[in-house]
């Protein structure tokens, strides 16, 4: 997890990150799921992560160098608690046909509105990545319009706010 707070002068992104925990199993999952807070229970301004072992949560990460990210925004705390819920069981039973070219997902909680993300690897991939967009759709049961962003274009001056694939 980390809390987005104003970078001190030359510091890298991800220097606020915090390991919480890791798992190897359903039953290990369950058990820190019962005693972890849920997106919707963090302070404005925070991200929740969860990534396969060994990848960081960061565009420079190499299994992410070259991803991207579906989104999808929530204005209802209840939905987003659900939608991580969904997705991480989906994630963990490997639900997803593609599910080795997942990295992971990321819940943002805002003022606004909040936001879940899933992170993939080939962003270039398009009918991969409309695959994974219609499952995840399926997953979290969602009904509005499903975005997907190259890293690439999220690190440009100016980011393409359209996004590149939509489900």
């Amino acid at each position: 997890y980390d809390i987005q707070t104003k970078p001190k002068p030359g510091a890298a992104w991800g220097t606020s990150l915090k390991k919480g925990y890791t798992f190897d199993t359903v039953e290990e999952f369950w058990c820190l799921y019962d005693q972890i807070f849920r997106p919707s229970k963090l302070v404005g301004s925070a991200d929740f992560h969860l990534f396969k072992a060994g990848v960081e949560p960061k565009w420079e990460d190499p299994e992410c160098a070259n991803g991207g990210k579906w989104t999808v925004i929530s204005s209802r705390k209840a939905n987003l608690d659900t939608m991580w819920l969904e997705t991480c069981m989906a994630l963990i039973g490997e639900q997803f046909d593609e599910s080795q070219e997942i990295c992971g997902v990321v819940a943002s909680v805002r003022q606004r509105q909040d936001k879940l993300s899933l992170w993939t690897k080939t962003a270039s991939n398009e009918a991969v990545q409309v695959d994974i967009g219609k499952k995840w759709k399926e997953v979290i049961d969602y009904n509005d319009k499903m975005v997907y962003s190259f890293h690439d274009d999220s690190r440009s001056q100016k980011p393409s706010r359209g996004g590149r694939y939509t489900v």
